[in-house]
């Protein structure tokens, strides 16, 4: 089987960007630091930088690149973190604030390197997939009205 992973591109951020995530999550670790070599003197990347840093966030593989400004971040793509409790979501929310985070919409906050996230309760999840549509969708509108999800609110919502 192929192994497939995350990867993202930053300008020159790859490196803190890893180090920062590492911190936030469990059982998280920078496995991998590369630099680049002489490219000779016409290459846009000083000899000796971080090119690429490899990491785990709670099991899963993300490799970071630092490939220069011509990449940027959109909410095109997410990193999306289901947490089991209330309580995951707050503290995974606050420590994104707490960096520089820009809260969106609807679970969703751009970190302080342009990287989009949700952070949702899986209460979420499970109710807006619920069979019966009248629920999924009163746990829909409930959820439009948030920025960081309130997964009892959701429930609430729900049950009326």
């Amino acid at each position: 089987m192929p192994q497939i992973q995350t990867f993202l591109t930053f300008n020159t951020q790859a490196e803190e960007a890893a180090r920062f995530y590492t911190s936030i999550f469990p059982n998280s670790k920078i496995t991998r630091v590369t630099r680049y070599p002489d490219l000779g003197a016409n290459s846009p990347f000083k000899t000796g930088s971080v090119m690429t840093v490899e990491f785990v966030l709670d099991g899963r593989e993300f490799t970071a690149l630092n490939g220069g400004p011509q990449f940027t971040f959109n909410q095109g793509i997410s990193i999306a973190v289901i947490c089991e409790t209330q309580q995951q979501v707050d503290e995974y929310w606050g420590k994104f604030v707490a960096a520089g985070g820009k809260p969106v919409a609807c679970g969703w906050i751009t970190d302080h390197f342009g990287v989009s996230w949700q952070i949702d309760p899986k209460v979420l999840i499970d109710l807006i997939g619920d069979p019966d549509q009248a629920k999924a969708a009163k746990a829909m509108q409930a959820m439009m009205t948030m920025v960081k999800i309130d997964g009892e609110a959701i429930k609430r919502a729900v049950t009326g």
